[in-house]
């Protein structure tokens, strides 16, 4: 795999403020459609785009599947066709390796294994992600890399001035959740992903109920960030923090 050159200098350039999110079990009791494991690497179902045929990638979506269920992983599939597909569109070098894994572990962190974390839930599945590659050999500079993406991709704006497998998760995630970039697909692109691994009926429902059942014994994690949206769609008592308050009554400001 290429290592990621700029990754020491995004690090020392980037400080993060984390806090976390986890998956409850109920969010997984969900019924969704069986899914074959054979498929998950069969590499045809998108023209254009192959799911990388090393055994890393087998176990990795081996890992995914069994912890997340099929409604994440299968979320986690389409990010990674929307990504690839996505880079190739834009003449992005990528390693399709290393965006298969950040794709895979992107929503890790909402699995009920973090149900009493107090990160946000993006670095709890950069912290996994980091970790897995590491335990098979993969350059610390590469796990990085791969660290960055995930625990970046809900922040917008940041994601897509870095290196292509943070711009393309975080485009990836954002296509399969609210459309965005939809029309920079073509009509046969799109038909292929839902034809491979079909948003439910119910996708964006049960995805905010999903993750507000990760993220609501920690709900201060998400301030700052869209999923404070999530929690106040589904608690009627969640106050979002005013930033313009907190500066107002500052010490500075109050002189107290």
């Amino acid at each position: 795999m290429k290592s990621g050159s700029i990754v020491a200098a995004v690090c020392a350039a980037i400080v993060l403020a984390v806090g976390g999110i986890s998956l409850a079990p109920d969010a997984q009791a969900q019924t969704q459609p069986k899914f074959d494991q054979a498929m998950a690497n069969a590499g045809d179902d998108v023209p254009g785009v192959k799911i990388p045929d090393s055994e890393l990638a087998r176990e990795a979506a081996k890992t995914i599947r069994d912890s997340e269920g099929d409604f994440l992983f299968q979320h986690s599939m389409r990010v990674y066709y929307w990504a690839a597909l996505a880079g190739k569109r834009k003449g992005l070098a990528f390693d399709p390796e290393l965006l298969y894994i950040a794709a895979m572990f992107h929503d890790f962190g909402l699995t009920a294994a973090y149900g009493h974390s107090h990160l946000r839930y993006e670095v709890d599945g950069a912290n996994a992600a980091r970790e897995f590659l590491r335990s098979h050999g993969v350059s610390e500079a590469d796990s990085q890399m791969v660290w960055l993406a995930i625990a970046l991709h809900t922040t917008n704006g940041i994601s897509a001035q870095l290196f292509p497998i943070a711009a393309l998760v975080a485009e990836g995630a954002n296509m399969d959740l609210v459309g965005a970039g939809y029309d920079d697909f073509t009509a046969a692109q799109r038909n292929a992903v839902e034809a491979a691994y079909p948003h439910p009926p119910q996708f964006a429902e049960e995805f905010m109920q999903a993750l507000y059942d990760s993220l609501k014994h920690r709900p201060e994690t998400t301030q700052g960030t869209g999923l404070a949206d999530v929690m106040a769609y589904k608690d009627p008592g969640f106050a979002r923090r005013d930033f313009s308050k907190l500066m107002r009554n500052s010490h500075w400001a109050t002189g107290k």
